[in-house]
């Protein structure tokens, strides 16, 4: 998908008088006019947030495997010259320290120390600037989509998604306790100027001078015509699947889940131990389990290394083990630990995505990771499926839009409440606002947010055909292969359906949302990954089956 960007100069970090900063960022011309302006109060914890952020953008773990034939043979080579000079190297070290000739670091060894630093640093910029200039396609690859920021009466957030398409990051900054007072605001979403630049220059934020935030409400009024930099245009072709699993990751943020508070000694000895050790057999998942009223047990596989949550309890339903895996992207996390007053972590269920929030005061950074690393939102994770799949009303999603823009926020039962439908209804509506790119929801406030991704709500075509598994459904259904044998309520709340789609038996438990918990079939889509890649075709027909039972009694 072509996107239009459009920036009347470079966001930078830069110096105003008093030996105050201004941290201004270019907005995207070619959206709404945004503007917010206003004095950082914790310049320490946005900087290590944003870097997080930054850090989240630029993740790609995917594996790519390559012929190795040749190195591994010059890898045979290289380590017996390695070892050897490692052997003459640590007889030579052994030989001075019992000598007592082994002097401490001088100041030459921190200057050269420093210098290598710069280097380094000098180098990657030079890179950046080159790739932005020589070669657009591979910088794109390492940033794919410019932040999309937003203003509104309470807070101001950023969002991004990860080079593979397996992260979800969004800082969410308290405007009351994040900001001071801010002159010039103009609620709205944009994308602002990212470079690597900017990075390094978030580095230097301190809390000893005083630093302003600005989205530069000036940069709509510049013109080319006044002698000024011309505007500076970019046609962005977004990866394949890149915004499809940007936008269904809200309906993942919208669905049930159970919430487990982590001190910050649990997440550091939980990250640590992911540093220290690589795990070089199956299973490598983090099991959660949980018990009402008990301190959460977090265990990691294989080496059933057990991490115990002190300080915290959890309340909620019982519930079997839930096991998450690709863990390793977690480590981003890192650089918050210092800063940090506790994480939350929401769970859906095993192998289905999961969200972690890491508290830092006014700020709150969530970190949302599908169900593993190569299991990327858009095409492996079908987590929409478990959803209800009755298509909700234009008439009650426009209303429900309509709503939503004008009050900028609010939570489910408000929002049915104010267009006066069911919240149910309302539920559906706001799932497709979020699949359409144009609401977020909020983990720690427990809203629903107006924002647009695009400057137009996403059609069919950006979104792509349906899942082949959703289709498959549909023509199961019309075809008349469905038969609903029972059902029955379930033991915790919800019904549990059993029938044979396909002359296929198959059983499915649904919660009290028509959200599917659980299943049992015998075909391969369901013996490869159970509901983790998304219910298969059949259980999906006998759901079907069963809302259409249920219209045709409640008509009668």
């Amino acid at each position: 998908m072509k996107v239009s960007m459009r920036y009347a100069s470079r966001s930078a970090l830069m110096d105003i008088s008093g030996g105050a900063k201004l941290l201004q960022m270019a907005p995207n011309l070619a959206r709404q006019q945004v503007s917010f302006d206003g004095a950082l109060n914790r310049p320490l914890e946005f900087r290590e947030a944003i870097s997080a952020l930054h850090d989240i953008v630029i993740n790609d773990l995917r594996f790519e495997p390559r012929d190795k034939s040749a190195y591994q043979q010059w890898l045979v080579v290289q380590r017996e010259q390695e070892r050897t000079i490692r052997q003459a190297a640590m007889q030579q070290k052994r030989d001075e320290i019992a000598a007592g000739k082994v002097a401490k670091p001088d100041s030459d060894l921190k200057t050269a120390h420093a210098s290598a630093l710069k280097r380094y640093w000098s180098a990657r910029k030079t890179l950046d600037r080159r790739l932005r200039k020589e070669n657009k396609a591979l910088w794109r690859r390492l940033m794919p989509y410019d932040p999309v920021i937003t203003v509104a009466d309470d807070v101001v957030f950023f969002e991004c998604f990860s080079v593979d398409q397996s992260s979800y990051g969004c800082l969410t900054v308290d405007r009351g306790d994040g900001f001071g007072e801010s002159g010039q605001t103009q609620f709205g979403t944009t994308n602002v100027d990212y470079s690597w630049d900017l990075y390094d220059s978030f580095q230097s934020l301190r809390t000893y001078r005083q630093t302003r935030f600005q989205i530069d409400p000036s940069a709509f009024e510049v013109t080319t015509s006044g002698g000024g930099e011309e505007h500076r245009e970019e046609k962005i072709d977004l990866p394949d699947g890149w915004l499809r699993g940007f936008v269904k990751l809200q309906s993942a943020m919208g669905m049930p889940m159970r919430r487990v508070s982590l001190p910050t000694a649990t997440m550091y000895s939980l990250l640590a131990f992911l540093k220290r050790n690589k795990a070089k057999t199956s299973p490598r998942a983090i099991r959660f389990e949980l018990a009402d009223g008990q301190v959460p047990r977090l265990t990691l596989e294989p080496w059933e290394q057990s991490i115990e949550a002190t300080g915290s309890t959890y309340h909620g339903p019982p519930t079997e083990a839930i096991r998450v895996w690709g863990r390793r992207r977690l480590l981003t996390l890192s650089r918050l630990l210092p800063l940090a007053e506790g994480f939350d972590v929401y769970l859906l269920g095993t192998g289905l995505p999961s969200f972690w929030v890491a508290r830092l005061g006014p700020m709150r950074l969530t970190l949302g990771l599908s169900g593993w690393t190569t299991n990327d939102w858009s095409a492996g994770t079908a987590i929409d499926m478990l959803m209800p799949q009755q298509k909700p009303d234009p008439a009650d999603v426009a209303s429900i839009a309509e709503c939503l823009s004008s009050r900028r926020q609010g939570r489910l039962e408000e929002l049915a409440d104010r267009v006066r439908i069911a919240p149910d209804v309302a539920a559906s509506a706001l799932n497709e606002l979020a699949l359409r790119g144009q609401a977020v929801f909020d983990l720690h406030g427990g809203v629903y947010r107006w924002r647009s991704v695009l400057p137009m709500a996403l059609s069919d075509k950006e979104m792509g055909p349906p899942h082949p598994e959703q289709q498959a459904s549909t023509i199961l259904l019309k075809q008349g292969k469905v038969l609903l044998k029972e059902a029955i309520a379930g033991p915790r709340g919800g019904v549990i359906l059993t029938g044979e789609v396909e002359s296929t038996p198959c059983e499915v438990l649904m919660d009290a949302d028509g959200m599917i918990r659980r299943g049992k079939c015998l075909c391969s889509w369901h013996r490869k990954a159970g509901i983790r890649n998304g219910p298969c075709r059949h259980l999906q027909a006998l759901r079907s089956q069963h809302r259409h039972s249920e219209q045709r009694s409640g008509s009668c």
